[in-house]
Order: C-alpha cells, then structure tokens, then sequence
C-alpha cells in the first residue's frame, strides 16, 4: 500500500480489498481466532465465553449489565453465553435482592480456579503474534483510537 491520502486515490483504488482496514482487521480477528481455539478448547471454553471469563476473574462479581458494557456485548448476545458458564459449573447468576431486575453474575469455585489454567494463554497468544511487547501496546492503542473514533461517528460514543 502506498502512502497515497484517501481523498488522493481514484475510486477504482479505493475499492480494492487491500486497501480495506476492515478487512485487515477482519482477517487478523480470523487468525486469531485459529490461534485461540486449541488452546480454549483445552479449557472448555469458546472465545467470547474466555472474553466473559476475564473480565470476571479482573472484576470479581458484575450485573449483567456490567459485564455487556465491558464486552460490548447486547443481552441477547450474552445471555446464552452466561447460561453456558453457569451450566458448566463457572459462574452463578443471582437476582439482586435489592433490586430483582439486576442480576449480578459471580464466579464459582471452579470458575475460580480454571484463572490458574487459564493463565498462560495470553503469554502464547502474545508470543503467537511475532510482535513484541512494545508494538503490542502500541497496536492495542492505535486499535483503541480507532474504536473511539468509529464509536463517536456511528453515534455509540
């Protein structure tokens, strides 16, 4: 890709696949994924199911609610991937006594200890990149600029 501005490229130029941010995205999200799969199934897990997982090993105990807005996630969406963790014994769901349209999601005892599994996935998805910590970070960030700035222009932000 050349350093051509948009506003600079014909349409035709435009238009080609290899010009697509998204689709660069698109594509890194799939290889992920393939990375990610072996080592989830070893866990019992799917990878928004992993995604839920972290973020209750960071937080402890969260709403619905919550935990959606984390993951960006509708209840549509995570509702059935909760029923799953709470089916396979990793988390429990309970109605807030002070308030019963809230349900607070917790993390079990095994929900607990499948962290200490868990935890050399990121360290070999990391490694599996090819990239190092510092480009890493930098990628993350330019990812989370990029997220903001479609949030605001779609109206989400």
């Amino acid at each position: 890709m050349d350093s051509a501005t948009p506003r600079d490229l014909p349409a035709e130029e435009a238009m080609r696949l290899d010009r697509q941010v998204c689709f660069a995205v698109h594509a890194t999200s799939r290889a992920f994924d393939a990375v990610y799969r072996p080592l989830l199934r070893d866990l019992g897990l799917t990878y928004p199911q992993y995604l839920a997982m972290l973020v209750l090993w960071e937080h402890g105990s969260l709403t619905v609610k919550e935990l959606g807005l984390a993951l960006r996630l509708d209840s549509g969406t995570l509702s059935p991937l909760l029923k799953r963790l709470e089916s396979a014994g990793l988390v429990r769901r309970e109605r807030s006594a002070r308030d019963e349209r809230q349900v607070t999601v917790s993390l079990t005892g095994p929900g607990r200890e499948l962290r200490r599994r868990a935890a050399a996935v990121p360290f070999r998805i990391m490694a599996a990149t090819g990239l190092d910590e510092q480009e890493l970070v930098a990628l993350r960030r330019s990812l989370e600029r990029v997220t903001a700035a479609l949030d605001a222009a779609s109206g989400r932000g």
